[in-house]
């Protein structure tokens, strides 16, 4: 009987202690996926930041030139004004008129391609953040299968 009592012990012994290990290496692994993800929780928010930092400065860089532009044309204006003052006859005025209309146009046009890359570039510089942790994910999706 004492042989059988030993033997239930060990058993006993055998299970708790397997119990044990597999308890500890589920904490374990629970632990490390817990790690893993913040991680990633935290390089997905640098990511966001990354991205909000490029938008206003593409923002704060297409106001300068928005604003820069108006001066600009306030002061063409003026001058063209003061130009169409001077001039001597209708003829003249018509001439100086349409060239003015003319160089104004060109530069709106010339302006608005300059926004419009500025543009551009601001969304794709914010969003290079974002498509880059959007491509770690799909990488460790496929990876995963």
């Amino acid at each position: 009987m004492a042989a059988r009592a030993d033997t239930d012990k060990t058993t006993v012994d055998q299970f708790a202690s397997a119990g044990n290990k597999a308890f500890k290496d589920s904490v374990e692994k629970s632990m490390g996926a817990l790690a893993e993800i913040n991680a990633h929780s935290k390089k997905n928010l640098e990511a966001m930041v990354a991205s909000v930092t490029a938008a206003t400065k593409g923002a704060e860089t297409l106001g300068a030139r928005a604003i820069a532009y108006s001066k600009k044309s306030v002061e063409d204006h003026v001058a063209a004004a003061k130009t169409l003052a001077g001039a001597k006859s209708v003829q003249e005025v018509v001439e100086l008129q349409t060239a003015f209309a003319k160089s104004a146009f060109e530069t709106y046009v010339a302006e608005m391609n300059r926004m419009t890359e500025t543009v551009a570039a601001s969304v794709k510089e914010s969003m290079s953040p974002i498509n880059e942790r959007v491509t770690a994910m799909v990488e460790r999706v496929q990876a995963a299968r």
